[in-house]
């Protein structure tokens, strides 16, 4: 039997919660926006990591970059203190993602409920094993829409992730203000 007076009061809790943090802070609520140096060296990190990624791509004919890296790449040069943008969490995220993806794909395919399946298992994965990278989500489509061969997990995810960590590493330590990582594993 369906007790009303608590579905009831279910539904109002779920409606205080949406509509009340609304009134405390609606669309004017102030963001506490970074100091210019701080979005000067977000911009110049992510900037040289990107291209240094895609020239390597070219010259080596390799496959060294994908779209999860472009927002990696806001999390260690925008946010390089995060726990989310740690070298862990970054290489383990992706590369837990696209090994759950393709496990996924070759023993199920490629289908609008294995790539839900494949995301959702691969945020469980990186959740129990410490390495939640939310880029990673997006290397699980990657690899359910692009249905790439095992190698994927090299190229362009470790290899990729690595590149993308060595130069948050040597470039967020130059600013006398940043440095990364905190932690590396």
């Amino acid at each position: 039997m369906i007790n009303f007076q608590k579905v009831h009061l279910k539904w109002q809790s779920y409606w205080f919660k949406l509509f009340t943090r609304w009134r405390v802070c609606p669309l004017t609520c102030p963001i506490q926006r970074p100091h210019h140096k701080h979005v000067f060296w977000s911009w110049l990190g992510s900037c040289l990591a990107i291209t240094i990624a895609a020239y390597l791509s070219v010259i080596t004919n390799c496959p060294l970059i994908m779209a999860p890296f472009g927002a990696t790449s806001v999390l260690i040069f925008g946010v390089p203190e995060s726990p989310l943008a740690q070298p862990r969490n970054v290489i383990g995220g992706n590369l837990l993602a696209a090994l759950v993806s393709l496990i996924i794909l070759n023993i199920l395919g490629s289908s609008p409920w294995t790539m839900g399946l494949a995301v959702s298992i691969a945020i469980a994965t990186m959740q129990l094993t410490n390495t939640l990278h939310p880029p990673s989500g997006a290397v699980a489509l990657v690899v359910m829409m692009t249905k790439p061969n095992w190698q994927f997990l090299v190229t362009p995810t470790l290899e990729g992730s690595m590149i993308l960590v060595l130069c948050a590493v040597i470039f967020n330590n130059l600013a006398k203000e940043r440095t990364y990582p905190k932690h590396w594993l």
